[in-house]
């Protein structure tokens, strides 16, 4: 059987976009994605586009928006993915069984959010339609609140982690220094990271400001094909493994202190792919915020449960370290329009793997992996990626 290839991509720069909306996001994109595979619209077969959304723009029903851009499209069969933050993923998974079961040869696949024109307080809400509302309506700081009980849990148990958050931050932003498409591109530095300060306030404890991603603007694209066509191509990207599990939603039916579902997860991708964490070149992990990376670096089993964080102080996760963790500056610098990330990603992880990422090149970069997170750990999506 065929297995669906990344042929081409498309990214916008994440932050705050004034002038456009969704729809002028997907525009940026969509055409752009199919032309960089050396495709027309007519050679796609289907369009799958992941978006979160849940009240942050007016308009909904995101799917057939690309028709405002690519008009040659219509007719074509298009559906929105949703998973909370895993959106972006949930379409590639979509589109990835589309080809799989031999409905066409070519489809896109675009991730979108449009968040800022809101309140805080409004994306702070919205957010929290990704958490058990049954439960955690009311959490202090919204999803940041979420976040931050899972922290206390954590630091609970294992001690305080607050150096190891705040050496998170400071690679990140660090890293996306670099990328282009990147929200936040200054080096905050471990210091202003560690501090509590009016420009680093406490959010929700133990998590600071610089502990949370941004509201932000984007979208990303990308086009997948059967791996018969690769030698069409002029580049490919191909999943050795792409693995999706969920758990419960309600916090009081989990272990605060470790992300189970994400563990499944990179057990089932890695043991598909035939590799070990220790085969990675590098990482794309899911930073919404800083605990939550700690908490990655133990589900792909880098350290025992609570040993995450001698893998920052250590640097095992810096550029040239063990394992680059979040070369792009991950969700914390690059920035977490919800739809988008899940696509970026995989955009980012494949231009790595075939020598494009520019400034944020790594020396080695054969086998990547990726981990797309909805919600508190409860979607779960991890890819192995290897150049074709």
């Amino acid at each position: 059987m065929s297995d669906p290839i990344i042929v081409g991509w498309a990214h916008t720069p994440f932050g705050k976009h004034e002038d456009k909306d969704a729809e002028g996001l997907v525009a940026d994109v969509a055409l752009a994605a199919i032309e960089n595979a050396g495709l027309s619209p007519e050679d796609i077969d289907a369009v799958f586009v992941g978006m979160f959304n849940n009240g942050m723009s007016r308009q909904d029903f995101p799917a057939s928006l690309v028709l405002q851009s690519v008009p040659a499209l219509r007719f074509k069969p298009m559906a929105r993915s949703e998973n909370a933050c895993a959106s972006g993923s949930a379409a590639i998974h979509a589109g990835r069984n589309f080809l799989k079961a031999g409905q066409g040869r070519n489809v896109l696949v675009i991730g979108v959010e449009k968040m800022t024109g809101n309140t805080t307080a409004h994306v702070g809400d919205a957010l929290l339609g990704a958490s058990y509302r049954k439960e955690e309506a009311d959490m202090p700081a919204g999803f940041a609140g979420v976040f931050a009980r899972m922290g206390q849990a954590y630091f609970q148990k294992f001690g305080d982690q607050s150096d190891a958050l705040a050496m998170i931050a400071a690679k990140n932003h660090r890293n996306g220094v670099d990328n282009p498409y990147a929200q936040m591109r200054k080096d905050l530095g471990f210091d202003f990271c560690r501090t509590v300060s009016d420009k680093n306030p406490i959010v929700a404890p133990p998590l600071r400001r610089t502990d949370c991603s941004p509201i932000s603007d984007g979208a990303a694209a990308l086009v997948l094909s059967l791996d018969d066509d690769a030698a069409s191509f002029s580049r490919a990207v191909r999943f050795r493994a792409a693995a999706h599990v969920n758990d419960h939603m309600p916090l009081s039916k989990r272990d605060l202190w470790q992300l189970e579902g994400a563990a499944e997860a990179w057990r089932q991708a890695l043991d598909t792919a035939g590799a070990t964490i220790g085969d990675l070149s590098f990482v794309e992990v899911h930073d919404c915020f800083t605990i939550a990376e700690l908490m990655a670096y133990e589900a792909m089993g880098l350290t025992e449960i609570g040993g995450g964080a001698r893998a920052i102080l250590d640097g095992w996760m810096e550029k040239d370290g063990r394992l680059p963790v979040n070369r792009s500056g991950g969700l914390k610098a690059k920035g977490h329009p919800v739809g988008a990330t899940g696509v970026s990603m995989h955009v980012l992880a494949s231009m790595q793997l075939t020598g494009e990422a520019g400034e944020l090149q790594l020396p080695k970069a054969n086998l990547a992996g990726v981990f797309n997170m909805g919600g508190s750990g409860v979607a779960n999506y991890v890819s192995i990626l290897e150049a074709v």
